[in-house]
């Protein structure tokens, strides 16, 4: 098991390295000057030409991406050229904001899409089947940005029930903080519920075929007992896999939502970067979102392994 999670972790550790390479390119060929960004268009070109040169502009990319790489691995992600703050101060104060967006979306997405999609496998080809795979399917179809502004319109302007934008931090007070992450919280729920709703259904008729639920049928045991203890533990598997996978597609989509509700987050933060040509941020806060995903993936892994003992890293 030692070995295995050792050959794990080298894994990553390349995904990472090849990521990191991938990121530097995109973010280095974005177009614009960030030595005009930083002195603006009236700037002389002696002077654009002299910043250049002291931020390394005018180095071979390889060069600057070894400076750069060498600097990340100890915590040091450079300075926003906009507020001179640095990029680490900014992730710890906006990715916890994130992350919490993605727990509760996650946890929305569980509470709804399992019991769901048992309800569905139980009840196979009958309207509560088709009432599932119909919420189902237009979970998926529905756009985040469409269904964040649908909710806004009809809870914050029309029913002025809820905030329509902003964010209020969490320990200063938790009930508006609540109140702030709900719409932008069932924005995405709603899609990741309808994935784990079609996995879980999946799973559960591949369970339910099985000679085992048979066997525990014919002991007598009643039908919750053979579905909640037998049964929904062997198909929690893939539905894990698929929560895990998901958490990169939840991370795309807290960019798109934190941009509609006005979320300082690190979706935000990605945005904001590449409007100002500030290359630090954008780039500290993407190899963030990938190690976040890299790990989250590891870990799903590992849960996959402890719930199914014939599947091993």
């Amino acid at each position: 098991m030692t070995k295995r999670i050792f050959s794990k972790i080298t894994q990553l550790l390349s995904v990472l390295f090849i990521t990191s390479l991938l990121i530097f390119s995109m973010t280095v060929f974005l177009p614009g000057d960030p030595a005009v960004t930083i002195l603006g268009e009236d700037a002389t070109q002696q002077q654009l030409e002299k910043l250049r040169k002291e931020m390394g502009l005018d180095d071979p990319v390889f060069i600057r991406y070894g400076r750069w790489i060498s600097k990340a691995v100890t915590g040091d992600l450079g300075y926003s050229i906009r507020s001179q703050e640095k990029v680490t101060s900014m992730l710890a104060r906006r990715y916890p904001v994130t992350l919490q967006l993605a727990f509760l979306s996650m946890t929305l997405a569980v509470l709804i899409g399992i019991p769901a999609g048992v309800l569905a496998a139980k009840n196979r080809g009958t309207w509560k089947d088709l009432c599932v795979g119909m919420f189902a399917m237009s979970g998926m179809a529905i756009p985040y940005f469409w269904l964040g502004v649908l909710l806004v319109l009809t809870f914050a302007i029309r029913w002025k029930f809820l905030p329509p934008s902003g964010h209020f931090p969490f320990f200063e007070a938790p009930l508006e903080n609540l109140k702030y992450m709900i719409l932008p919280t069932i924005t995405i729920g709603v899609s990741m519920s309808a994935l784990v709703m079609r996995q879980t259904r999946t799973a559960m008729l591949e369970s339910l075929s099985q000679d085992y639920v048979r066997t525990a049928r014919a002991k007598g045991l009643s039908e919750t007992v053979v579905v909640l203890k037998h049964t929904l533990k062997n198909a929690l598997g893939p539905v894990v896999t698929v929560v895990g996978l998901q958490f990169g597609a939840l991370m795309g989509g807290a960019i798109v939502t934190e941009t509609i509700f006005s979320i300082p987050g690190i979706g935000r933060m990605v945005v904001d970067g590449i409007f100002n040509r500030d290359l630090a941020v954008v780039q500290g806060a993407i190899i963030t979102i990938v190690i976040s995903i890299v790990l989250i993936n590891f870990l799903v892994d590992l849960i996959y392994t402890l719930l199914d003992k014939r599947v091993t890293l």
